[in-house]
């Protein structure tokens, strides 16, 4: 498996980025049918996280570090990567990401809820009651340290 590959906006590759749309739209408004604006302004100020796997983004997230607090959100895996636990690999380097560089800053995501397992696993709990975004159920998460 490749490495986990950190970059801002402005280091991403033309190709990189791309890649990166391409899949995000693949999957969170083709696949989960959900027409939304994916390109939400966000990405300049974010750092991404992807695994390549034969050349291609297998997996990705991005991390926004705002004041006070930094935000994890795009958690996503391409469908034909799923069940090599890729997205978990990418949560736990964010996590240590975030507490090497921003220790003090309060970690926030907004879960799909049926996904909110899945967050726990790294320390978030539920912080919001279900809410619709976009059609589908999320809820907001926060890292308890």
């Amino acid at each position: 498996m490749n490495s986990i590959k950190i970059k801002p906006f402005n280091q991403l590759s033309l190709t990189e980025l791309y890649a990166i749309l391409k899949l995000r739209v693949d999957i969170f408004v083709v696949e989960q049918n959900c027409p939304y604006p994916e390109l939400d302004g966000e990405d300049e100020k974010a750092l991404h996280l992807f695994i390549k796997e034969a050349g291609e983004i297998a997996s990705y997230l991005r991390i926004i570090i705002n004041q006070p607090k930094t935000r994890i959100g795009r958690v996503i895996t391409h469908k034909d990567y799923r069940g090599k636990k890729l997205s978990s690999k990418l949560m736990e380097e964010a996590m240590r990401y975030i507490a090497i560089h921003y220790p003090d800053k309060a970690i926030t995501l907004s879960a799909q809820e049926h996904l909110q397992h899945f967050y726990a696993q790294f320390g978030f709990v539920s912080i919001s009651d279900m809410y619709l975004e976009d059609g589908i159920p999320h809820v907001d998460m926060k890292y308890k340290m």
